[in-house]
C-alpha cells in the first residue's frame, strides 16, 4: 500500500512540475513548427489551395466582366481592299474611287474591282456595291477584265470573303441573278449588312449583267 501511495504522490509532482512549465512547452512547440514553415516556404514546399471548377467559372461568369464583353468597341467603318471567293477560286484587289465621273470608274475597272464610291463600307450598314469586268475570251493582256469571271457559278451559301485594311469580312451568298443592263438598278440602302457583286455577262457589252447579293456573316482582326 505504501508503494502505491509513494507511485501516486510522485506522479501528482511530476504532473505539477509539468502544468508549472507548460509555457516553456508550448513556446518551444511554436519556434519549430514556425521554423520547420519557414524553410518549407524557402523551398516552394507549401501546399497551394486548388481553385475548383465551380469557382472558375463563376468568376468567368461575373456579371461585371460580362457588361466589359458587352461594351467592346464598335466596328471603324472601312473601305474594301481585296476580294476572295474559294470557290470559284477568285481573287482581286478592289479600287475606292470618291467621284461618279464614268471615265474615271473605267479607267479604276482596269485595276480590279471597283467599289460604287456612294455604297456602304466594310463595316457599316448599307449595300456594299463592287462592280468588276467580266472577260471569257481566251487570251487577255489585261488579267483586270476577268476579274469577276465565275461569279454566275456561285452557289447558294458560297462564302465571299472581302479584307480592309486591318479586318477580315466573311460574307455569305444568298442570291444569283442575270438582268438587264440597262433598266436594273441596285439598292444602296438596304437592312443589315449587305454585299453586292455585279459585273457584264461579256466584255464591252452592254446587254445582261449578272449580280450576286450575299449577307454578312462575321468579321476579325486580321491579325488573328
Amino acid at each position: 500500500m505504501e508503494e502505491i501511495t509513494t507511485i501516486a504522490v510522485w506522479l501528482i509532482g511530476v504532473g505539477t512540475r509539468i502544468y508549472a512549465r507548460k509555457g516553456i512547452f508550448i513556446g518551444i512547440f511554436a519556434f519549430v513548427f514556425l521554423g520547420n514553415v519557414f524553410l518549407l516556404s524557402q523551398f516552394g514546399l507549401l501546399p497551394t489551395p486548388e481553385v475548383s471548377a465551380a469557382t472558375s467559372v463563376t468568376a468567368v461568369a461575373d456579371p461585371l466582366i460580362m457588361t466589359k464583353v458587352a461594351k467592346a468597341a464598335p466596328e471603324i467603318p472601312a473601305v474594301p481592299l481585296k476580294i476572295e471567293i474559294p470557290a470559284i477560286a477568285l481573287s482581286a484587289t478592289i479600287e475606292n474611287p470618291t467621284t461618279h465621273d464614268i471615265e474615271t470608274l473605267d479607267q479604276e475597272l482596269l485595276s480590279g474591282a471597283v467599289r460604287y464610291p456612294t455604297s456602304a463600307k466594310l463595316g457599316e450598314t448599307g449595300n456594299v456595291v463592287l462592280f468588276g469586268h467580266s472577260s471569257y475570251l481566251p487570251i487577255v493582256h489585261n488579267q483586270a477584265y476577268k476579274t469577276f469571271n465565275g461569279i454566275q457559278k456561285l452557289s447558294k451559301g458560297d462564302t465571299i470573303i472581302v479584307y480592309s485594311a486591318e479586318r477580315v469580312y466573311t460574307y455569305q451568298m444568298r442570291s444569283f441573278a442575270k438582268e438587264n443592263a440597262t433598266d436594273a438598278s441596285i439598292p444602296l440602302v438596304v437592312t443589315g449588312r449587305v454585299l453586292t457583286l455585279s459585273t457584264c455577262d461579256s466584255f464591252g457589252a452592254k446587254t445582261d449583267r449578272f449580280v450576286v447579293v450575299a449577307d454578312f456573316v462575321e468579321s476579325h482582326s486580321s491579325s488573328n
